[in-house]
């Protein structure tokens, strides 16, 4: 009989210690939604009512769900195992504690870097603590949380009963379960409507996986493409593109002319594999250390336009945000036209070339032919022009290993760099491919008036391989660096042998040609071609894969924060952890323009 009693009073304490347990984990749950409101000033706060009502029942369902699966990991065993108030209750307020003050230093990382806290972050966070903890706020916070969690495990503890007879609990938990499930419900529908107001949360909550079931609802007669491009597209108030409004006076305005060419090796212009071009760099500016900004056309192309690491390309804001260049290009009166072979309507109608006339080529056997059409077309149109113009011509023969049929081109020779077989036979095909285009920029160069600034570049290198995935996910030095020429009207030949990007070209355009005084940090990544850039380091790729080019080695990432080292032949991998210092600026700078 006393026995019984005894596990009666020991069953009825736990069922007690329980019952505190949940109220506690809800209060934490609370606390922990105040602290993330931080996260909503990184992001940028909606613009709607469905993007608050969506961004409401999230933060209720997310916070809550998180404090009840920390109270199950770390309080509810030490409950069955240790029942004594005075222990546990002190226990539980050190591990609400620490988590919450977790979470705090989440919301600064993820503020000055855009990700949440791991290993990689953790480890580069530590390297930059006295930035991050500018303020002794941090010092004083953990305290005031300890102490507010021992306060409230007191409080909560001597009044269980009366929380108990209210019967709250119910309520509370239905509440918060509505919450969690609606918030995931809400966001299927988002995701198969592409409601970007709502999409644009995804990330920004920590260990936030939100639900999407875009096959199920296109199954159930719901269309993705119901939702309008301009809900899709629609911008965070957190964007600040420029910093400052361009102040710009040209005194001339000569016509431009800006030729990027597809899988273009720095190291392949050549008096032998492209005379023309090697003859034309020898007699005006050229830059013999350039990189590119990416590994396929749609980065690199964004990170020359824009003047933007790769990494903003992926953000909403730019489908509908057209670049400065051509914005000021468009105020001081110039005639835009952009010339191609065929392409996507995604890419044709991207803000990119917002502005300007468009002029796609077919080729019925393939791009070399696509690319005489191109260029005849720049021809015909540039003769037919009355008003200054800039002419964005793009040429894509060389990523195909195309020439035209019958093409006679240059002989095959021995590659300079190590390869396989097969590579070999790419190798000397490709250089076919550069003659060809040699020609045709004979062609087109030799139409052109001299007093027109030409701007001749690879949109990217090239990497001796048929498979496409592969050539993209390559950020060797030989798929990045890439031959830079600039004709300045009565100019001369000079080389440039310090370090120049894509990202510097239309800070370039806009300050020598345009007149714009600003200076290039309210509207670009990069800093004028003309002077050295003071960066030691260059970020190539976007936010999913991308390599920072230093002055002794090369640290490739992926977003996962998983990286490798190598030397600056690529060819060596280093075993050494990664230069934080670059590494922070690199990522301050991908959010710069949002955190103003």
């Amino acid at each position: 009989m006393i026995e019984r009693k005894k596990q009666q009073m020991t069953r009825d304490k736990v069922s007690r210690l329980v019952n505190w347990g949940h109220w506690f984990a809800f209060f934490n749950g609370i606390l922990a939604m105040l602290i993330g409101a931080r996260y909503i000033g990184s992001v940028g706060y909606p613009e709607s009512v469905i993007g608050w009502a969506y961004l409401t029942i999230s933060t209720i369902g997310h916070f809550t769900f998180l404090a009840f699966i920390g109270y199950l990991i770390f309080i509810f065993p030490i409950t069955l195992l240790l029942p004594y108030s005075k222990i546990l209750r002190g226990f539980a307020a050190f591990i609400a504690s620490l988590g919450l003050y977790t979470l705090l230093y989440d919301t600064i990382i993820y503020d000055d870097y855009g990700i949440h806290l791991s290993p990689f972050a953790f480890d580069l966070a530590w390297q930059d603590l006295n930035a991050l903890l500018h303020s002794t706020s941090y010092i004083v916070t953990p305290i005031v949380i300890v102490l507010v969690e021992l306060t409230v495990a007191n409080f909560l503890w001597k009044r269980i009963d009366k929380i108990q007879k209210k019967q709250w609990g119910n309520r509370v938990v239905i509440f918060v379960g509505v919450c969690f499930v609606s918030s995931h419900l809400f966001h299927i529908w988002a995701d198969a409507t592409n409601m970007t107001e709502v999409t644009r949360f995804d990330d920004a909550y920590p260990v936030s996986y939100p639900a999407t079931a875009r096959s199920f609802m296109e199954n159930h007669g719901i269309d993705s493409s119901m939702q309008s491009v301009e809900s899709r597209s629609s911008t965070s108030r957190k964007l600040s593109y420029p910093l400052n409004p361009l102040q710009c006076s040209a005194d001339s305005q000569p016509n431009i002319l800006f030729i990027t060419i597809d899988s273009l090796r720095a190291d392949m212009v050549d008096s032998v594999t492209m005379p023309y071009l090697t003859q034309y760099r020898n007699q005006n500016q050229r830059f013999s250390h350039h990189f590119s900004g990416g590994t396929d056309f749609d980065t690199s192309m964004f990170t020359l336009m824009y003047g933007l690491q790769g990494n903003y390309s992926d953000r909403k804001e730019f489908t509908s945000t057209a670049p400065i260049l051509t914005s000021e290009l468009s105020k001081q009166g110039y005639q835009q036209a952009f010339f191609a072979p065929k392409m996507s309507d995604d890419i044709a109608n991207a803000a990119i070339f917002k502005g300007m006339q468009m002029h796609t080529s077919a080729g019925d056997n393939g791009s070399a032919d696509a690319d005489i059409n191109t260029i005849n077309a720049v021809n015909a149109w540039q003769s037919s022009q009355t008003q200054p113009w800039f002419a964005l011509v793009n040429l894509t023969a060389p990523e195909d290993y195309d020439t035209p049929i019958g093409f006679l081109g240059v002989q095959t020779i021995k590659p300079h760099m190590e390869l396989k077989p097969a590579q070999k036979v790419l190798f000397n095909q490709y250089r076919q491919s550069l003659n060809f285009i040699d020609q045709q920029l004979a062609i087109l160069l030799d139409n052109v008036s001299d007093d027109t600034i030409v701007l001749i570049t690879g949109t990217y290198g090239q990497v001796f391989t048929s498979n496409t995935s592969d050539a993209r996910n390559d950020l060797s030095p030989g798929n990045v660096k890439v031959p830079l020429i600039i004709h300045w009207p009565d100019g001369h030949g000079n080389k440039i042998n310090y370090r120049t990007s894509h990202y510097g070209i239309a800070p370039t355009l806009l300050s020598q040609v345009l007149g714009c005084t600003n200076p290039s940090t309210d509207y670009s990544s990069g800093r004028s071609l003309l002077e050295p850039n003071s960066e030691t380091w260059v970020y190539i790729g976007d936010s999913s894969r991308f390599a920072i080019y230093q002055k002794s080695e090369i640290t490739v990432l992926d977003r996962f924060g998983k990286y490798r080292i190598y030397d600056l032949e690529y060819k060596k991998r280093l075993d050494k952890k990664m230069s934080a210092p670059e590494l922070i600026q690199v990522m301050r700078e991908g959010r710069r323009l949002y955190n103003q």
